[in-house]
């Protein structure tokens, strides 16, 4: 008879521990998304793991089952195999499945020991299953805890994947839309006057500086390398000479480098020239002075560009996302932006910190 007995012992704790190693096997084995559907699989095993030890239990108490000797070490094991089974459908599982198992997992863990002896008054029953309850409590706690890492983990790789977005679309708003408006200008300008040819070359350079850009762009985003600056100061000169030579406004340039320059300022630089140009073409394009001054007075880059364009009105020049964007990101460098009206035309003016501040 006792044999019997130890069978019905042997059997829940058995299936038990069987769930808890398949449960650590899927999930020590997962990979990505797929941890959520394996952990899904695991959810039902312990549900009738669980509903077996109940019911083993309760046939135990129900039926005066005697005191056989192995039966504690059994319960024991499957009390453990049940916390664990527990704490891996609470980190894995979608909520819905990991609920309900991780509660009778619980349930089940906390209330096997009247297998083994019959406690004195209802208050001593209570403390002893609230002592067994207790490692499923911890388990679960701590199933939830790492959960929520994973949670915090995936948001943070989100917010990063999100950032990178925007920087890769402000690149691409900037270069890109320089050159384009540079293809157009001279476009425009061969087939009024000029030489046609020569037009058509300066497309054909602007274009193939476009697809430089989209390539660059590409190789980061295939090898996953990061955003490096892009532009110089010596690049500003060329795209000033450039823009004179796109259209009827020319360029008086003034670079007056009397400090070191690093490259993640003087790419700033860069792009917000290329930003300013790009402007004035757009929203003045009858502009027929433009200035650009950039000097490094003290530990700052200041940068000024203003053109005598008046026809574009301040209605159009709010129109796109660039300068607020790159106001947002000089401000984040501990510079400052300001673009707005002057006196017959308009000015863009910056100042880049060429040292970071010990904060």
């Amino acid at each position: 008879m006792n044999v019997l007995w130890m069978a019905a012992a042997a059997l829940p704790a058995a299936v038990a521990v069987a769930v808890a190693a398949i449960g650590l096997f899927l999930t020590g084995s997962r990979a990505g998304s797929r941890a959520g559907s394996r952990a899904g699989w695991l959810a039902w095993l312990v549900l009738p793991a669980a509903g077996a030890s109940l019911a083993v239990t309760a046939l135990w108490r129900a039926a005066g089952g005697p005191s056989t000797p192995g039966v504690g070490a059994l319960g024991m094991a499957e009390s453990a195999a049940l916390t664990v089974a527990a704490g891996l459908v609470v980190r894995y599982a979608p909520v819905r499945r990991a609920v309900p198992a991780a509660l009778l997992a619980g349930l089940a863990a906390a209330t096997w020991l009247p297998r083994v002896f019959t406690p004195a008054s209802a208050l001593e029953a209570v403390g002893a299953c609230a002592f067994w309850g207790a490692g499923v409590l911890a388990g679960a706690a701590v199933g939830a805890y790492l959960r929520l890492l994973d949670v915090r983990q995936r948001r943070a790789v989100a917010d990063t994947r999100t950032v990178l977005r925007l920087r890769l679309a402000g690149d691409l708003h900037d270069f890109l839309a320089h050159d384009i408006s540079e293809m157009v200008a001279h476009a425009q300008a061969g087939s009024v006057a000029g030489d046609p040819l020569r037009a058509l070359q300066r497309v054909e350079a602007a274009g193939q500086r476009a697809l430089s850009t989209l390539d660059r762009t590409l190789d980061m985003l295939h090898h996953g390398r990061p955003l490096g600056p892009s532009g110089d100061l010596d690049g500003i000169a060329e795209a000033a000479a450039r823009f004179s030579a796109a259209g009827p406004a020319h360029v008086d340039v003034r670079i007056d480098r009397t400090a070191a320059v690093p490259a993640e300022t003087a790419a700033l630089a860069y792009r917000i020239v290329i930003e300013g140009l790009t402007n004035i073409r757009r929203h003045a394009p009858r502009a027929g002075r433009v200035e650009l001054s950039v000097t490094t007075p003290g530990d700052v880059l200041e940068i000024t560009l203003t053109n005598d364009g008046t026809s574009g009105g301040a209605g159009r020049r709010r129109g796109g996302s660039g300068l607020p964007g790159l106001t947002a990101l000089v401000a984040d460098q501990g510079g400052e932006l300001v673009a707005g009206p002057v006196p017959d035309g308009w000015s863009l003016a910056a100042r880049l910190p060429l040292r970071q501040s010990p904060g």
